[in-house]
């Protein structure tokens, strides 16, 4: 295996890294077979594990906690907060108040007493980035945490960050964890560029675009994947259109779909890491199978023939989007306000 730097962080991941969301009811419930997959992962050489509070409402943090007992030295060890875990309203968002609460809760979780990568897993638009900062600069400066970052950040808030932190002595963000795939490169345009220039390092997720990626959702056939009736880009006929034509691409190429698309996702200079999120341990083998695979310029150029660079192709549900575009009042003046005259 072959590891990277995280940014400036020197920090040496490998380009694959395990993504625990599936572990747990919201995917995997089996906590042995999800322990194997881990032990797995690991014993192949990677060694970067991102998992999130809210996954499985915590108990994909357990699992990964107990699977990396007597490994722990081993692993590069990130998660997330920000995301819901509870009603209380306080038990959510980016305030000092909850990144204090939330840390120690997945540290309990983890069983360890630190972790690697923190991360931001949201914007917060009400809470003052320069509060959020602070509570993370704490956690550095305790031991607690050692890097900090930062998911699906618009590269506006990326920057602004950035600044905050020059500005008021406090950690920078180091990593960003954005979604990218062949169908979803609109990351290439602003986010990828920001994050070189300000030498952070990106771990992107969903690099096989939720599973349409392996060739399991073509047109006229039915579907085995049991999140496609939940989300509707899974069905969406321009996607489904270009998984179409990316299907002879790879088999002319003598490889999958799945291995060309983990390929293409850390061919990018600006990627550091791709996450590959396995819900079974024949998935794991089969991203496994991969690893050595390398994408010639002829195939990288296919594919910016059939999805142009920084493009994205329909649109995932689970994108982030701003305040300015979900909230009628923040994209349309008052009825009484529209006139030119």
């Amino acid at each position: 295996m072959q590891y990277r730097t995280l940014g400036r962080t020197g920090i040496q991941v490998s380009p694959y890294a395990l993504g625990a969301m599936m572990f747990g009811a919201m995917g995997n419930p089996d906590h042995g077979e999800a322990t194997r997959i881990v032990h797995r992962a690991l014993d192949a050489g990677i060694n970067l594990v991102d998992t999130a509070d809210m996954y499985s409402h915590g108990e994909s943090e357990e699992i990964v906690g107990k699977a990396l007992q007597g490994r722990r030295d081993d692993v590069v060890l990130a998660t997330k907060f920000h995301l819901p875990m509870g009603e209380d309203p306080n038990r959510r968002g980016n305030s000092r108040r909850w990144v204090m609460t939330a840390v120690e809760d997945s540290l309990r979780r983890l069983q360890t007493d630190h972790i690697d990568l923190y991360q931001v897993h949201r914007p917060d638009p009400v809470t003052d980035v320069e509060e959020t900062l602070s509570a993370l600069t704490d956690l550095v400066r305790s031991g607690k945490v050692r890097a900090i970052g930062t998911s699906s950040f618009p590269a506006s808030d990326m920057v602004e960050a950035q600044w905050v932190s020059e500005r008021r002595g406090l950690e920078r963000f180091r990593a960003e964890q954005p979604t990218y795939s062949i169908l979803t490169r609109g990351i290439e345009r602003e986010v990828l560029p920001v994050a070189q220039r300000y030498g952070m390092g990106t771990i992107v997720y969903s690099p096989l675009a939720q599973g349409m990626l392996t060739g399991r959702v073509r047109r006229g056939q039915q579907t085995d994947l049991r999140r496609a009736t939940r989300f509707r880009h899974l069905s969406d006929e321009r996607r489904i259109d270009v998984v179409e034509q990316l299907v002879p691409v790879a088999a002319e190429a003598g490889i999958s779909l799945t291995h060309l698309a983990m390929a293409f996702a850390i061919a990018h200079p600006g990627v550091t890491s791709a996450l590959m999120g396995p819900r079974t341990m024949d998935q794991l083998d089969d991203l496994l199978a991969g690893v050595d695979v390398v994408l010639t310029d002829d195939l990288l150029d296919a594919i910016d023939a059939i999805v142009p660079p920084g493009t994205d192709v329909g649109r995932l549900d689970m994108a982030y989007d701003p305040p300015a575009v979900q909230q009628v009042a923040l994209r349309r003046r008052s009825a009484g306000e529209r006139a030119a005259a």
